[in-house]
């Protein structure tokens, strides 16, 4: 599976030392200068649905701001998503949603081209087992009356030559060869970076105080500002209803639902190529297998509703529960597999689907964006943009520059091009990461697009994911913030104000 991501970088060597916008480096770009923004629109929250209607913004002749409550963007539900872009066939048909995740599934392979994000069409299995082949028809019905294609009903025999790891129990899956993954941060940082590139004003640990409509114009207080809109998008994920009230607005109430995951080691290989699916129930799709797009798997999630939106932990008994799950669909996996552990919000609703409505004027709220959000957010911000351009002018830019670098990943490449590299950039040939083979270079390029914290830089790059944890990089990472920030070590963060690594 790697080999995909490989070949991708191979094929365009000429740009791994590029700035990855024409002439402008990534070192123009800004992320919270904390200055009051005056703007013809204004999105609140910085994950993938914030991030995703920015970019489709920056398209147009219009002033655009957004702002984020958390030091960085994809601090929020966004970056302990699974990463999975669905085909869509698991959802009412008749629901906003899945109207939404099946058009977001047609626009991913094209943005991680343009934005050049990992992107890996792996597709992905639904299994049944003995007495569940009806549910499994049911599904594939869905998917053919949605026009998914390539959908199709495996048997026993394909799986044991394409997916020789699960239960001997599996008697046949439904296949979804559109399926896909991504790496949600790094999807979030590609068209934060877009947006910003293209003028778009961003602004970090902006949490809203206040939204009042003031004439034309919202009013929008964060610590120490005050910004104005004529439009005001509420992308605030599990915040979002509260951000509604503010406004005095009655939107669906969010109920958090909280779902905990587990990575395992690279040494213990994928154990699928694809992404499994038991048999869905009414309130979750139950626990997967994921193959992800940095060559580890991943586990879960669970599913458990919770009234504390802050409460992120994991538990044994979680653990125990997706042990449990997987080892029905993979027998032969173990415990000692798993590396990590990490536990994601869901800001669900009791109608269960989307609310994408501009509830009053000039104000489009975005509440309940749950499964499949992920997949669903390049077609929501198609669909958001289309609602403003019903009641606002908005013409395309010529000056649009569509086109985003990455950071290199010096793992990735051979010897001849980390030798390219390290001729061009002597901080190639030092490795700071050794589980993740990642480079000072790498660190001080995340640094320079936005990072300021600990996790910042680790979402970047994957610097402090591998078996150690950061045992061995962490000071080293330090070190570099340090120098590229000018700032003193007891500044520095793990993830914003309040979690200082240093402590005077």
């Amino acid at each position: 599976m790697l080999e995909f991501l490989n070949q991708k970088k191979r094929e365009r060597p000429d740009q791994f030392d590029t700035a990855g916008f024409g002439t402008q480096s990534v070192e123009a770009f800004t992320f919270g200068e904390n200055a009051a923004l005056n703007v013809e629109i204004l999105i609140i929250g910085g994950g993938i649905i914030g991030s995703c209607i920015a970019h489709e913004l920056c398209k147009y002749k219009v002033s655009v701001g957004l702002i984020e409550k958390e030091t960085d963007l994809c601090f929020g539900v966004s970056k302990a998503n699974s990463g999975i872009v669905h085909t869509g066939f698991q959802s009412d048909p008749g629901a906003l949603k899945t109207r939404m995740a099946v058009r977001g599934n047609e626009l991913y392979r094209e943005l991680a081209e343009a934005l050049d994000f990992p992107f890996l069409p792996v597709g992905e299995l639904v299994v049944a087992f003995p007495g569940e082949e009806s549910g499994l028809d049911i599904i594939r019905q869905t998917g053919e009356k949605l026009k998914i294609p390539g959908l199709k009903i495996v048997d026993r025999k394909w799986l044991d030559e394409n997916e020789p790891n699960l239960s001997e129990e599996i008697i046949c899956a439904l296949l979804g060869p559109t399926a896909a993954v991504i790496n949600p941060y790094e999807t979030v940082y590609a068209l934060g970076e877009t947006a910003a590139a293209n003028g778009v004003k961003i602004e970090c640990e902006a949490e809203v105080g206040s939204l009042e409509k003031k004439g034309a114009h919202w009013e929008v207080t964060t610590p120490g500002e005050v910004h104005r809109a004529g439009y005001v998008i509420n992308a605030a994920g599990l915040y979002a209803d509260r951000i509604a009230a503010m406004a005095g607005v009655a939107v669906p109430r969010i109920h958090p639902w909280k779902g905990e995951e587990y990575l395992l080691d690279k040494h213990a290989h994928r154990l699928t190529g694809r992404v499994i699916f038991p048999l869905p129930r009414k309130e979750t799709k139950g626990v997967l297998v994921i193959p992800t797009v940095d060559g580890n798997t991943m586990i879960g999630p669970t599913a458990e509703e919770i009234f504390d939106p802050e409460d992120v932990s994991t538990s044994g008994r979680g653990k125990q529960a997706v042990i449990e799950s997987i080892r029905r669909l993979i027998p032969s996996f173990q415990e000692d597999m798993i590396i990590a552990s990490f536990a994601g919000l869901r800001p669900t609703t009791v109608e269960g689907d989307f609310h994408i409505r501009e509830d009053r004027q000039g104000l489009i709220n975005l509440v309940g964006i749950q499964s499949p959000g992920i997949t669903a957010a390049p077609a929501i911000a198609e669909h958001v943009v289309a609602m403003i351009r019903e009641k606002k002018d908005l013409s395309l830019k010529n000056s649009y520059a569509p086109r985003r670098t990455s950071i290199p990943r010096f793992r990735l490449l051979d010897g001849a091009q980390r030798n390219s590299l390290i001729r061009k950039n002597r901080d190639f040939g030092e490795v700071v990461c050794r589980c993740e083979m990642v480079t000072g270079a790498e660190i001080k390029d995340a640094i320079r697009r936005g990072a300021r914290t600990m996790d910042g830089v680790k979402f970047r790059t994957r610097s402090q994911m591998g078996r150690c944890h950061g045992s061995f990089c962490t000071m080293k990472i330090m070190n570099l913030l340090s120098q590229e920030l000018d700032i003193p070590y007891e500044q520095i963060t793990k993830r914003g104000k309040g979690s200082e690594l240093i402590k005077v």
